[in-house]
């Protein structure tokens, strides 16, 4: 029996407040059941294919039976997934011809997936298409052909999403991870803008894209300036910054709270950068576009952001709201004043 203080490592929690599966050693188990019904009515239904034939749409998930979990074991993800599902697909006939005349009738039919599970790869999986007693077979078969590769893929987007967007928070960070972040926490500390080395913790970010606009009362060129002059950043910001405004170059602003690097500068017509606030995760950063449309009398500034961690979309869009577009205004018009 080894000493106190000797153990292995793994089996060590005292060094966690929580107490809490130190470096994912213990095994732990989460149910995707819930999650993962909703989410294969989210893909599934609302499948469209078409073509001179006609139009079929899959319209309902009449059954999904099953389960799914998801287990840790040594830092390793186990993932368990058996489900049978049914779905309802309609049709409407657009094909005229002097043998078949079915313009404008309609369509029902049946799509069973009788075993979605870790046994077999999606390309793999069984996907069978009836449909009702009738006419409509060239529809049918639409829906056995590129219906059947939609929903394989559907099917595809699932299997990601369990593996990534599910599995968030599962593998916990160990004790090298953690001492790697605070490397990183320090040198962000010292107002350094140069890559941290610290290791990513192998959990993909959900995230969204934001489009927002603003008009300005001042021609393009002033309102490019803006953005890109030290002087002025400084004054709407209130703040220090620095601004090494060319292809490569870093930025900081708001005492070192958003940081990023110039991707591509036209001028008075388009920035791109590198983005990213000091309360993401560590090195995440989302794309930022920033478009000056000149027009009467005003510039519309078009702001495109893709790469946004969900969990900070509100705060994003108020950053860029109230502490961008307000205040550029307000310092907008004290120069107008003061002229």
């Amino acid at each position: 029996m080894a000493k106190w203080g000797q153990g292995d490592p793994r089996w060590i929690v005292e060094e966690r407040e929580d107490g809490t599966n130190v470096n994912n050693w213990h095994w732990t188990e989460r149910d995707a059941t819930s999650w993962s019904k909703g989410k294969l009515r989210e893909l599934l239904v609302g499948i469209t294919v078409e073509n001179e034939a006609g139009h079929c749409e899959i319209s309902e998930l009449k059954q999904v039976e099953g389960e799914a979990s998801c287990s840790s074991r040594k830092g390793k993800l186990i993932f368990f997934y058996e489900w049978n599902i049914k779905l309802g697909w309609k049709a409407q006939s657009l094909l005229v011809s002097c043998i078949i005349k079915e313009s404008g009738v309609k369509h029902k039919g049946l799509i069973e997936i009788p075993n979605l599970s870790e046994e077999n790869e999606v390309d793999d999986t069984e996907v069978n298409v009836s449909k009702k007693k009738g006419d409509g077979d060239i529809l049918k078969d639409l829906m056995k052909t590129a219906g059947t590769a939609k929903v394989r893929e559907a099917l595809g987007d699932y299997l990601k999403a369990l593996k990534t967007e599910f599995t968030m928070g599962m593998i916990l960070p160990t004790k090298a991870m953690a001492t790697q972040e605070m490397t990183v926490k320090r040198k962000l500390s010292e107002n350094t803008l140069q890559a941290s080395s610290a290791v990513a913790l192998g959990v993909r970010i959900p995230t969204v894209a934001l489009h927002m606009t603003e008009r300005f009362d001042t021609a393009v060129e002033q309102l490019y300036r803006i953005f890109t002059v030290k002087d002025l950043v400084q004054k709407f910001s209130k703040s220090p910054a620095i601004l090494e405004a060319e292809k490569g170059g870093k930025f900081q602003m708001f005492d070192g709270n958003i940081t990023g690097e110039y991707i591509e500068l036209l001028t008075n017509k388009k920035i791109v950068m590198k983005w990213r606030c000091r309360n993401w995760p560590e090195e995440h950063y989302a794309t930022v576009a920033l478009n000056f449309v000149p027009t009467v009398r005003q510039t519309e500034l078009q702001l495109d952001c893709k790469g946004v961690p969900v969990c900070k979309e509100e705060n994003m869009k108020f950053c860029w709201q109230k502490q961008h577009f307000e205040e550029i205004k307000g310092l907008l018009q004290l120069t107008t004043l003061n002229g």
